[in-house]
């Protein structure tokens, strides 16, 4: 496995993830600075990256922009900051998931473990073909009436998980269990901003067959449309 690359300027946080870490046999790097973190990353190609959003220099949101430009690596945005606003940007630019501090370093590995465990669930020739919609999950690949959309692992994952089940509605809490890969209570925003930025891609591609459909008090649906 690749390392896992933890960033932050704080030593004693570092040290208590990397000893969390260690302890799950895993490897890892460390990176005090958002320039450090982008070399990091262009040179050892990490499996996941726990970034911290105030770093000094470039910080942790642009590091997550610059990232998201060339890979879909998952990406634990962490944070001293508890507000809707800052949660919503991160996952806007890209992020996967939003930790504040202080934390459980005990649920940041759950976290970094479901990550993971997403990673390897995703086999060859795993594709899912709806009508106007093509989804292959070992590349992320999403392609709607020929034209293929840029989209994050997330925005992928949702997709997929609508798509392959369409008609039924999914509840919120469905959708963080199944994308997010373990309890998520009191996020429901990470999936909200998610879908808005999913239904905003695909609106960029003529899709006359489909749309995701908001059952109000509920959650969301794919659902077909008759031509």
């Amino acid at each position: 496995m690749n390392p896992i690359l933890i960033v932050d300027d704080n030593r004693q946080i570092v040290d208590i993830l990397v000893q969390y870490v260690k302890n799950e046999g895993w490897p890892y790097l460390t990176a005090a600075s958002g320039e450090e973190a982008l070399r990091l990353f262009d040179a050892a190609a990490p499996s996941v990256i726990l970034l911290d959003v105030m770093l000094p220099g470039i910080d942790g949101l642009e590091v997550c922009r610059r990232i998201r430009r060339v890979s879909t690596v998952p990406i634990l945005m962490i944070t001293a900051r508890d507000e809707d606003a800052d949660r919503i940007l991160g996952l806007d630019i890209g992020a996967d998931d939003y930790i504040v501090k202080p934390f459980s370093p005990g649920e940041v590995m759950a976290r970094v473990r479901a990550a993971l465990r997403r990673l390897s669930e995703h086999v060859p020739g795993d594709t899912l073909v709806s009508g106007s919609l093509t989804i292959h999950l070992p590349s992320l690949s999403v392609t709607v009436s020929g034209h293929k959309l840029n989209l994050t692992r997330k925005e992928v994952e949702l997709l997929y998980t609508l798509a392959a089940s369409p008609g039924r509605v999914f509840t919120r809490d469905n959708l963080l269990t199944i994308v997010w890969g373990y309890e998520h209570a009191g996020s429901y925003r990470a999936v909200d901003s998610h879908i808005k930025r999913l239904r905003q891609k695909l609106d960029t591609c003529p899709h006359d067959d489909f749309l995701i459909a908001t059952v109000w008090g509920t959650g969301y649906k794919l659902e077909r449309k008759q031509p």
